[in-house]
């Protein structure tokens, strides 16, 4: 609940300065950087805290994902290492059922 509280005073009461070095922790490995603005054409600016522990760079291509809940970007080596491993379980997960057959 307390992360929830602090998401919410960080939201409410930033000052949206990309350069806030506040970073809430959540569960996990879930962190809350700040929010940003849609400019008129579409645009918004991931905070600099966001992109340096992430590693993006400018020119870096960003896949924006989403559903009804809401948008989250990944780079797209981050989606290949996922989708890879992923692969890598489902293989081991058929093995084992042939084993136990």
């Amino acid at each position: 609940m307390q992360y929830m509280r602090n998401m919410y005073n960080m939201y409410f009461m930033s000052s949206n300065d990309e350069e806030t070095p506040e970073v809430v922790t959540g569960p996990g490995d879930r962190k809350f950087y700040g929010s940003v603005t849609v400019g008129e054409r579409g645009q918004v600016v991931i905070p600099a805290r966001a992109r340096r522990d992430h590693g993006f760079e400018p020119g870096d291509k960003l896949l924006v994902l989403g559903n009804s809940d809401g948008l989250a970007l990944m780079s797209a080596e981050r989606l290949m290492e996922v989708l890879e491993s992923s692969a890598v379980l489902s293989k081991l997960i058929s093995s084992a059922r042939d084993d136990t057959k």
